[in-house]
């Protein structure tokens, strides 16, 4: 998916500051969720970031177009994990990946929930590819 950089995403070093990168992919992670298994399923289930850590291995420079690739990587019980990745479009070159472990929360309890199988599935579907 195509992030778009804003003039504010540059600090005064003329470089995407670091942490803007989280709400690129915040973005990309909400239209994957939507393009894959559709909103329904989050009216009464969640997915809550549990852990998140990035590796920064070239700065992005403003106006560079950047893509974000976004994959489920792993389904557990309750949790899963994704990456993405923040790529040049022009040079392919790979400038930052993400790595995000989630939980899907009962939106009423607040508590933990095994991952439904519709979700499981249409995930594995999009994923084989």
């Amino acid at each position: 998916m195509p992030a778009q950089l804003r003039f504010s995403d540059v600090d005064r070093f003329g470089h995407v500051n670091n942490s803007v990168y989280f709400s690129l992919f915040d973005m990309c992670k909400t239209r994957y969720f939507h393009d894959v298994v559709g909103t329904d399923i989050f009216d009464r289930m969640a997915p809550v970031v549990v852990h998140i850590e990035a590796n920064f291995m070239s700065p992005v420079l403003f106006p560079d177009e950047i893509v974000i690739d976004t994959s489920i990587v792993k389904i557990g019980t309750k949790s899963f994990t994704l990456m993405q990745r923040a790529v040049n479009e022009r040079t392919e070159q790979v400038k930052c990946v993400c790595k995000t472990v989630m939980v899907m929360m009962d939106t009423n309890t607040n508590v933990s929930v095994e991952i439904d199988s519709e979700f499981r599935r249409k995930v594995e579907e999009f994923e084989k590819d």
